[in-house]
């Protein structure tokens, strides 16, 4: 894989960490924190069929590509403006720490159509 010329990462994305407290009732809450600003480019790839609450919804799938950096995994999220998306992979494609692949699933807001 080569890497993407500096132009083909104009997409803002905000790296939000999440951070688990306890609820007060023995569970816990999630939030995420946002972290460090990224710039980034961003395809579609797909999308999965899902069923949630007994209806089938499709989820799109997009693969996002960064320049390498340590510690980005799975249960993180990327946001680019009102848009989150769930990190479901992240790897270095060719082992030379230049790029960070990102798999990624567009988060939708329930009741969101």
């Amino acid at each position: 894989m080569t890497q993407a010329p500096i132009g083909a990462r104009r997409r803002r994305f905000v790296l939000e960490t999440p951070l688990d407290e306890p609820d007060g009732f023995g569970g816990h809450l999630r939030r995420y924190v946002a972290g460090p600003v990224l710039w980034g480019s961003i395809a579609r790839v797909g999308a999965d069929e899902r069923t949630r609450n007994g209806r089938s919804e499709s989820v799109a799938t997009h693969r996002v590509g960064l320049r390498w950096r340590p510690g980005v995994a799975s249960g993180m999220r990327l946001a680019a403006g009102l848009r989150r998306f769930a990190i479901r992979s992240a790897g270095d494609p060719d082992g030379r720490r230049r790029e960070l692949a990102c798999e990624v699933e567009e988060i939708v807001p329930e009741g969101a159509v």
